[in-house]
């Protein structure tokens, strides 16, 4: 099934060099500490937390999101926390979409996976490549997610594989919801 073409009003977007887009009505606290991979589109209502970083002089990557990345409406991504060590940077990878409301504190999340709705991703969590967090799904602090699972429920338990080929569907999908997420007036 094709997925329908979404129009979006121009004036509520910011459209990078590099393809991203990112809804004005989102929150991005320090900016200078994320880095989009481009491709990537940022809702109404997000949330990225890039200003949450350890202690001390420099400049320091705190979010770093791949290429072709959805965070889809409502959804936070905060980096995760140690006591009296600070923040760590967190990394998302490619062709990544997060659902509606769903919270992310992961150390990592790999390419080519899928959050569900009103997920919860505990502190440290690290999700492999090519997996599926089912909606509602809590994914306890320092869980490892492996390649090619699929997570489900509260607490987050494996529940099924996923097939091989779900990298070049994951891809696909990303690619295809990019081309079809278009201003209104273009």
């Amino acid at each position: 099934m094709e997925p329908p073409i979404v129009y979006y009003p121009r004036s509520e977007y910011i459209e990078t060099d590099t393809g991203n887009k990112v809804s004005r009505k989102s929150v991005i606290c320090g900016s200078q500490n994320i880095i989009l991979g481009g491709k990537t589109i940022i809702q109404t209502d997000c949330v990225i937390r890039g200003d949450l970083r350890r202690t001390g002089g420099g400049h320091a990557v705190v979010v770093a999101i791949g290429r072709y990345c959805l965070l889809a409406k409502g959804s936070i991504i905060r980096p995760p926390y140690k006591t009296y060590k600070g923040y760590y940077p967190m990394k998302i990878g490619d062709h990544v979409t997060i659902g509606e409301g769903s919270i992310v504190e992961a150390a990592t999340i790999g390419s080519f996976v899928h959050i569900g709705k009103n997920c919860v991703i505990g502190r440290f969590a690290i999700i492999k490549d090519c997996c599926r967090i089912e909606d509602n799904t809590v994914i306890p602090p320092n869980t490892v997610v492996p390649s090619f699972s699929i997570y489900e429920g509260s607490p987050g338990m494996f529940v099924d594989e996923l097939p091989e080929c779900v990298q070049d569907l994951y891809e696909a999908k990303t690619k295809d919801y990019y081309s079809k997420f278009q201003s209104k007036d273009s």
